[in-house]
């Protein structure tokens, strides 16, 4: 059974850093695409960042130069690395990752940005 776990959301003014991470079980971790996506209040779930299983890495234009998405195989689990966070970055950060057709979500992390 896939099960994919989030940590690390709060809240922090603007400018500030935040590391989420999402710990993977009950999949081939080192094989597939690990990605992170936010959903803020009446809006709907956006795509933010993508790491493959060779570490090629993609990010949706609002956080590029901002969010960091990292790796560890050992330990199954994906980063990111946010910093100079704005109010506009407030949102449940959710994992993902796709079997197939299958989209499977963790249970999301809040993340409040204040100005």
């Amino acid at each position: 059974q896939v099960q994919l776990v989030e940590s690390g959301g709060g809240r922090v003014q603007a400018g500030g850093s935040l590391r989420l991470s999402c710990a993977a079980s009950g999949i081939a971790f080192s094989r597939v695409t690990m990605a992170w996506y936010r959903q803020a209040p009446g809006k709907q779930r956006e795509f933010v960042a993508a790491i493959t299983s060779s570490g090629t890495t993609s990010y949706s234009d609002p956080v590029k130069g901002r969010f960091a998405i990292s790796r560890d195989n050992a330990k199954k689990t994906v980063y990111l690395q946010m910093t100079s966070l704005k109010p506009e970055d407030t949102a449940v950060y959710y994992c993902n990752t796709r079997q197939i057709t299958v989209d499977y979500w963790g249970q999301g992390t809040q993340v409040t940005v204040s100005s």
